[in-house]
Order: C-alpha cells, then sequence, then structure tokens
C-alpha cells in the first residue's frame, strides 16, 4: 500500500503538476479516485505511468497528464450537463462526475461499457448515465461540457452545436504523428473561441471523421 501512494504521489509531482495541472481540487481528486481500480488486472503496475494503457478492442486509456489537463480545461462546476464519448475503462467518467452534475458517457464497445459500469459501481454515483453506441459524430445537444476520449482527424461540427452558451468542448484533432488538443467554448449562439492546448497524438475514435481525400 505505501509503494502504491508513492506511486500516486510521484504521478501527480513528476507528470501532472508539470503538465501545468495546479488546481488544488483536481490534484486532490486524483488521490481519492484510484487510478489502479479501472486499468486491466495485467496492467495494474503501469497505472501510474506517463504512457497510454491498452484496454482491448483497440482502445487506450490516456496518459494521466492528459486525463489531469482535459480536466482543468474544462472548467467544470457542480451544475454542468457533461457529454463524454468514449467511456473507456470509466476512470475520466469517475473524475469528470465528481466535478459535474451530470455525466452522460457513451461507449461504441458494449463490453468495454459492462467493465466501466463494474468499475465504477464501489463510488456509488448516480449523476452518471452509461450508454453504448456510435458518438463518434454527436449524441444530443444542450451540454456544459463535451470532452472526446479519442482523436477525431476532423472535428464534426455537431459537437460544437450540441454546447450550451458557454460551453466547452475538449478535443484531440487532427491525424497521427502530430494532432493538437484544442478547448473550444461557445461564446455566443455563432462563435466560437477556439485555444490549442497542446500537440499530442493518441487512437482515433472508432467511425470518427475523415477529411475529404483528392481522388484522381
Amino acid at each position: 500500500m505505501q509503494n502504491l501512494e508513492q506511486a500516486r504521489f510521484n504521478m501527480i509531482e513528476q507528470q501532472i503538476r508539470p503538465c501545468d495541472v495546479l488546481e488544488a481540487r483536481i490534484l486532490d481528486l486524483l488521490h481519492h479516485v484510484r487510478r489502479e481500480h479501472f486499468v486491466p488486472e495485467a496492467m495494474k503496475a503501469m497505472a501510474f505511468m506517463d504512457m497510454e494503457i491498452p484496454l482491448g478492442h483497440g482502445v487506450t486509456m490516456w496518459q494521466p497528464k492528459m486525463e489531469a489537463r482535459a480536466l482543468q480545461e474544462l472548467h467544470l462546476v457542480h451544475g454542468d450537463r457533461v457529454l463524454e464519448v468514449g467511456t473507456g475503462s470509466g476512470y475520466l467518467t469517475a473524475l469528470l462526475s465528481a466535478l459535474a452534475g451530470h455525466v452522460t458517457s457513451v461507449e461504441i464497445v458494449p463490453e468495454l461499457s459492462a467493465i466501466a459500469k463494474q468499475n465504477l459501481h464501489p463510488y456509488h454515483r448516480e449523476n452518471i448515465t452509461l450508454e453504448v453506441g456510435d458518438a463518434a459524430q454527436g449524441w444530443g445537444e444542450g451540454y456544459d461540457a463535451i470532452v472526446l476520449t479519442g482523436s477525431t482527424p476532423v472535428l464534426p461540427e455537431a459537437f460544437k452545436s450540441s454546447l450550451n452558451l458557454g460551453g466547452r468542448l475538449f478535443a484531440i484533432v487532427g491525424e497521427a504523428p502530430v494532432m493538437e488538443a484544442k478547448l473550444i467554448t461557445r461564446v455566443a449562439p455563432d462563435i466560437y473561441e477556439t485555444v490549442n492546448i497542446m500537440e499530442t497524438s493518441v487512437a482515433s475514435l472508432q467511425n470518427a471523421q475523415q477529411p475529404e481525400r483528392f481522388v484522381f
């Protein structure tokens, strides 16, 4: 247990703080939501490493610093209605639900959604709705925050238009090897403000929107 807590401390101090995640409530949350509970059994030793963790079905768990940075950039408050596209193991879902009013998390792989449900059960969060489906190009509307846990070569307009005024969207846009993590805020009905957060490269959402290709 002591080694586990030391590894968690090292993750926060050596990976997450250097990524400019300094908000106290988020750093505190990372101590209480146990990342090792959301990692496949064979990968437990890697739970706090600065790496993506394979979850199967072509899906990976983000690096800890990416999870924490997305959480900080979204500036969640307790009344926020959040959409998470790609539930994965449920770890980011747990973090989001601790800060927001309600989280709808959509996973295209039924087996992963079932695993996430099991992982989340000990946390007794009543403000999470897990759904199975393809949300790579949109899922309903009226959200205060949206996070895409896989990249998308082209960002579908549906995500921007489904934000409430003041709503924030965290998305990783582009194609390997270089993608950009972006925060997009709806500041007026037809006006969006985009801030580039960092360059990165993560696995794509299944059925993500593709750019139009020139065909000879």
